[in-house]
């Protein structure tokens, strides 16, 4: 049986009543919440261990709710909602979400999403910092500097960006970075990563159009190329 608390922000009561008995069925312990706001205070007093976010909501909407979500938690937030155009997925991913679920989906499709991002979040070992004459990751404290000043990465980017390094130099399809990253339920949401990759590309590179450090191996996936200039460390174990 599973312990995770999960929280669901929907203004629609049959949505929340469809989704309490789903997933307790399942065996989650469920809160509910029926506006970003009343979210937020949940969030405060409950600390759920994953967040269902309806991104169509009056008052404060889903996006808005997630931005104020994810600066005081990592988290994992999924997004639900109606529409399926990519400048929305854009918006819930850049927002912090982690994951995005077009209504109406099949169930056993969320399940898999939630298992992902909990699994996700579960610990794992940390890994040395990265560090050259521009950018310096520290995976302990999850921390990204860039030209000396520090950047918010959402869990997502963060995760990609991980995987990327620890395998530096060598390609990632883009199968295995959507199931180390998304979980093994995935594979073929290349659109995802895709979006995740050119917000981490902004964020990090001095030219986004010309990266130097996360390069695309066409047909293939991603690689981190580390700078070649002497300067640049990393005492990251080769894979």
């Amino acid at each position: 049986m599973n312990t995770a608390n999960i929280l669901v922000v929907d203004d629609e009561p049959q949505i929340r009543r469809v989704m309490r008995s789903t997933l307790s069925s399942r065996g989650y312990v469920i809160s509910e919440a029926k506006t970003g706001e009343e979210a937020l205070e949940t969030m405060r007093e409950e600390r759920p261990d994953l967040v269902l976010l309806d991104m169509n909501m009056p008052g404060m909407g889903g996006i808005e709710a997630c931005r104020e979500i994810r600066r005081a938690s990592d988290v994992p937030i999924i997004m639900l909602t109606v529409r399926n155009a990519e400048r929305d997925k854009v918006a819930a991913l850049d927002a912090g979400a982690d994951d995005y679920v077009v209504k109406p989906f099949g169930i056993e499709e969320l399940l898999a999403r939630i298992r992902a991002a909990l699994r996700r979040y579960s610990p794992d070992d940390t890994l040395p910092s990265f560090v050259s004459k521009d950018l310096m990751i520290n995976f302990e404290a999850r921390q990204v500097t860039v030209r000396d000043r520090a950047v918010h990465l959402t869990p997502k980017e963060y995760e990609v960006l991980k995987h990327l390094v620890a395998s530096q130099g060598k390609p990632l399809t883009h199968r295995r970075l959507l199931q180390s990253v998304w979980g093994p339920d995935y594979g073929e949401e290349t659109e995802n990563l895709r979006v995740v990759i050119n917000q981490l590309r902004k964020k990090i590179e001095s030219n986004p159009t010309r990266p130097k450090y996360i390069l695309t191996e066409p047909w293939v996936g991603y690689r981190f190329q580390p700078p070649r200039e002497g300067a640049a460390k990393s005492a990251l174990p080769k894979t």
